[in-house]
């Protein structure tokens, strides 16, 4: 699998789960309307949206992916709310993707447990790390989002 490979399916997924399925149900045929063949509405739309993940996995994991971060968070996770996702999210690879091109959008720090699952360690290992001044403690409480990224952006280059 390529180094895009994670991610690719990470967005089909989502854009299946999101558009493609309920796309599928809303446009099938009636199977009470007496025709037995049945003919996949969305199909063309489907190789399409495999096309567009593999151009957008390639955007965002370029120099330039937090402006492509920005765009796919906002079509594939609409909403008023603001953007908080699962702690568990964080360790996907479109997960690790955002963490790496910009942080946590709209949140200058985050819990010892949310820092946890975005390094892949406990929230002891946070601890850890603060104390161990590898991780900066925001004034308010929890990590800053900052120290994080650039603890990822440090493995990275370790590896």
């Amino acid at each position: 699998m390529t180094e895009t490979g994670p991610l690719v399916q990470q967005l089909m997924s989502i854009m299946s789960t999101r558009l493609l399925d309920p796309l599928e149900i809303l446009l099938s045929e009636d199977p009470l309307a007496g025709s037995s063949v049945y003919t996949n509405p969305v199909s063309d739309l489907r190789e399409r949206c495999e096309r567009a993940a593999e151009s957008w996995a390639v955007r965002l994991l370029g120099p330039h992916g937090n402006y492509a971060v920005a765009s796919i968070i906002g079509a594939l996770y609409p909403g008023d709310d603001a953007f908080d996702p699962p702690a568990d999210w964080w360790r996907t690879a479109l997960g690790q993707v955002v963490l790496r091109q910009m942080g946590f959008p709209g949140r200058e720090a985050v819990s010892y447990t949310l820092a946890g699952a975005m390094l892949g360690v406990t929230r002891q290992g946070v601890h850890d790390l603060v104390t161990r001044n590898k991780l900066a403690r925001h004034p308010d409480g929890g990590v800053t989002v900052t120290s994080i990224r650039e603890r990822i952006q440090l493995r990275g280059q370790r590896s």
